[in-house]
């Protein structure tokens, strides 16, 4: 699995921008699995799940990575094709770009749920009795900045850069003392804020 491909065609953005195969495609960036399995996951049908499978098959962004037979029946296991999506400058005036991207990280705010809720205990424990976020050793933020797009542009590249280096830290091979960090990112411009800061009375 590519760590991210490129999208270069108007069907790839609008199967993208279908609810359901947004989420049935961050499911299968997770883990290769089966139409049966999905479809004991979504509670749908298998010729349902099988249909969606196809479209996204068919668009290169899903594809078959194994297969095993089990009872008489061949199981084919699913996988994201990479493990991120990006669209290709020349589809940047494509109408349905926005609505793709918007749905992308709707969908992997759900992932990102799924994942908090089934995170160990000890993982969401802080014992170093600090007020210091950083020294936390899990984080959840939320913040909203004035910024220059050309300074925030410059601060990202950087950010991008200090994540590539902790991944760096274990690559090839993890120690085997390594845990597994779970990440989700999101940033983007807004209209308004909803961070209301009261003045002090003087």
């Amino acid at each position: 699995m590519k760590d991210i491909k490129l999208l270069t065609t108007h069907e790839q953005l609008k199967a993208l921008s279908d609810p359901f195969k947004c989420e049935l495609l961050l499911r299968l960036m997770e883990k290769p699995q089966t139409g049966k399995q999905l479809s004991e996951v979504f509670e749908l049908s298998r010729a349902r799940i099988h249909y969606h499978l196809k479209e996204l098959e068919k668009n290169d962004l899903v594809a078959i990575v194994r297969k095993e037979e089990k009872n008489g029946i061949v199981q084919k296991f699913y996988q994201a094709t990479a493990g991120g999506f990006v669209p290709d400058r020349s589809l940047l005036p494509n109408s349905n770009m926005t609505e793709t991207v918007r749905q992308m990280m709707v969908s992997m705010l759900d992932q990102s749920k799924r994942r908090i809720l089934a995170a160990p205990e000890e993982s969401l424990q802080d014992k170093s009795g600090s007020k210091d976020p950083s020294e936390w050793k899990f984080r959840s933020s939320a913040y909203e900045i004035h910024a220059k797009e050309q300074d925030f542009m410059a601060w990202q590249k950087k950010f991008s850069a200090l994540m590539e280096e902790l991944a760096a830290i274990q690559r090839p091979e993890p120690s085997p003392d390594a845990k597994l960090y779970y990440f989700h990112i999101l940033g983007l411009e807004i209209e308004e804020g909803v961070f209301k800061k009261e003045e002090k009375e003087s």
